[in-house]
């Protein structure tokens, strides 16, 4: 048998009786600045064993896999991969979410295990124990009171764990510091899908009357009518009111971040327009004119940012005042506790339910796709389906249809 080529590995028999196999993954640097081979080395008491793992290895290596990883911890790996992975690559919201489920949960449990010897196991131990074992609480404990009892956490927050970690382990993988994506092996725990609560045309009707004379009167009717985001309705700016081609243009978000109210781009950077309706162009034009009052009673103390809807003074309104002022309004009309977010969910089943197309109330709520619009509004469809169902009847018949089944008269009986 010839010698193996550079890279093609090497298998020699130890004095103690063991086979050992090397290969080279590259060139390390000693104390002298000489440069030596860098090897991977494999042990097993026969030769056959040791050619497998080696044959098993270059296989790998052939891939592009790194089969002599460094002794990283999670810990340290998930440090670097929030400061130089997600970092520049996601929203500020999502990145604050990464960081305080790593740093008070993932780290301290897992962070210790050698990336290259996280195993399913740890991971399906680690989600098991956070679904059963009292968590201690984080709420902050007056001098003299003693600290809640903790509890296990939501089958919902431990989704959101597994999906971190599998989201890092992922760029792990692509960079070949481990073979394989250990955490997508693990079963997510199943979590309830919460029921969303809507607005019904009466209920809508009835806020809509409620906001009459509220100052951010045009800020709940706008959401209702446009179906956006809060985050996305507070950071409108008057140059993304198209008044002249009555359209309004959704291009950013606004999010309080590290307690600062800080502008951000939308959800998946999608920017897009909408037509605006008559009653809402007018809301807008009217709004405008308060503005304008306001900013004229305000004097020296107004501050010009452009933004469409302000406090007094004209900095950003906090989403916390707006969910307060929502919620009285929400009370005192007698309607149901609903988020501010399910403004956005009523507009689109109101919509759906008087039979507008779905590729519309999908480009309105700025979806990608129009699947996905309609497998989040699934419930308004057998409503949608029995509308076009009568509708179709009305067309295609020729005669009145009866609704109920005619019934023979009785068969005189004897005399």
């Amino acid at each position: 048998m010839g010698k193996r080529g550079n890279s093609e590995g090497s298998i020699y028999h130890m004095k103690d009786g063991r086979w050992r196999a090397a290969v080279v993954v590259g060139w390390k640097t000693n104390a002298a600045g000489d440069k030596k081979p860098d090897r991977k080395v494999f042990t097993a008491a026969t030769r056959h064993e040791v050619a497998q793992q080696l044959n098993d290895a270059l296989k790998d290596q052939s891939r592009g896999i790194n089969i002599k990883p460094e002794k990283t911890t999670l810990g340290a790996f998930l440090k670097s991969w929030l400061e130089t992975v997600a970092k520049p690559s996601v929203r500020p919201k999502t990145l604050r979410t990464y960081s305080d489920l790593v740093r008070l949960h993932i780290a301290p449990a897992l962070g210790s295990i050698q990336l290259a010897k996280l195993m399913p196991q740890h991971v399906r131990e680690f989600q098991n124990e956070a679904l059963t074992k009292l968590q201690p609480s984080r709420k902050k404990v007056k001098k003299g009171e003693t600290a809640a009892p903790g509890k296990p956490l939501s089958p919902r927050t431990v989704k959101h764990l597994l999906v971190t970690l599998r989201t890092a382990l992922e760029s792990a993988v692509k960079d070949g510091l481990v073979p394989r994506n250990v955490a997508t092996i693990v079963d997510a725990p199943s979590v309830a899908k919460p029921q969303m609560k809507t607005l019904s045309q009466d209920q809508a009707r009835a806020f809509l009357k409620a906001i009459q004379g509220d100052r951010l009167e045009t800020l709940f009717s706008t959401a209702i009518a446009l179906a956006y985001r809060q985050g996305e309705a507070l950071a409108l700016q008057w140059p993304d009111v198209d008044f002249e081609k009555d359209s309004l243009t959704v291009r950013q978000s606004i999010q309080r971040i590290a307690g600062k109210l800080t502008i951000t781009p939308t959800k998946k950077d999608k920017i897009h327009s909408v037509p605006l309706p008559a009653v809402t162009k007018s809301a807008l034009l009217a709004h405008k004119t308060r503005q304008d009052e306001e900013r004229r009673l305000a004097g020296a103390r107004w501050q010009e940012t452009g933004f469409v809807f302000t406090t007094l003074i004209g900095t950003p309104i906090d989403a916390r005042s707006v969910i307060r002022r929502f919620h009285q309004i929400l009370e005192t009309s007698s309607l149901p506790r609903i988020r501010f977010h399910d403004l956005r969910h009523s507009a689109a089943t109101l919509l759906l339910a008087q039979g507008v197309s779905p590729r519309y109330i999908s480009e309105l709520l700025g979806h990608a796709q129009v699947s996905f619009t309609m497998q989040t509004y699934a419930h308004v469809l057998p409503h949608v389906q029995r509308e076009a169902a009568a509708k179709m009847n009305e067309i295609l018949s020729l005669e009145p249809v009866a609704t109920s089944v005619a019934t023979k008269p009785p068969a005189p009986g004897p005399n």
